[in-house]
């Protein structure tokens, strides 16, 4: 969260396509963790939908959703936690994450609004919810 609150504004405000921004900064913190020694796969295909992330390191594999909240939606929790449950239920994962992108108009900046909760999918698997 620290690395998002430092890097993604700036980003947000620099693209014609706001949606990569998150990804791609997402995706850069998480190469500096695996430093060589992990591999992140993008839009890893599992079951016939795709999982946006999948983190493999120190033998761990981690399955990370990424939904962007957009005005006049509404909040994408519960359907980035039914998404996320059919993913890690493939290859048999217990928890994962889900990361959800405010780019709603007239929100406070990312140091204020940036957060961790804890979530459920609906077969309850454990899942950590990053609100940026």
């Amino acid at each position: 969260m620290k690395f998002w609150r430092q890097h993604g504004q700036p980003l947000l405000r620099t693209t014609d396509y706001p949606e990569i921004a998150p990804h791609l900064v997402l995706m850069a913190f998480l190469q500096r963790v695996t430093n060589g020694e992990g591999t992140i796969e993008r839009e890893y295909a599992v079951g016939t939908g795709r999982m946006d992330l999948c983190l493999r390191y120190a033998g761990e594999t981690l399955g990370l959703e990424l939904k962007v909240w957009r005005d006049g939606r509404p909040d994408p929790l519960e359907e980035g936690l039914a998404q996320l449950d059919g993913y890690l239920a493939r290859p048999g994962l217990s928890t994962g994450w889900l990361v959800l992108f405010d780019q709603r108009g007239g929100q406070p900046p990312l140091e204020q609004r940036t957060r961790a909760e804890q979530g459920e999918t609906p077969a309850a698997r454990a899942v950590t919810v990053i609100r940026a």
